[in-house]
């Protein structure tokens, strides 16, 4: 068995969070260990593993991210 990510942990709640935004593409959260005063991460709900998932789909969630980012 595939051992959870820390990133599916956190969209699975077994790991706490601070979440800044959700829906049912992304979750953007406030990073634990900020490199500036506002630095946030966005992880997309579909595990991305490499380069080679990169599909034109994958490109829109890409998109969705930053537009959620962006809010």
């Amino acid at each position: 068995m595939k051992e959870k990510s820390i990133f599916s942990q956190i969209i699975d709640r077994e790991i706490p969070a601070n979440i800044i935004f959700e829906d049912d593409t992304c979750i953007i959260i406030e990073d634990i260990s900020p490199q500036a005063p506002i630095h946030y991460l966005a992880i997309p709900k579909k595990e991305i593993r490499g380069i080679s998932d990169l599909s034109e789909r994958i490109m829109a969630l890409i998109d969705h991210l930053y537009d959620c980012y962006q809010k």
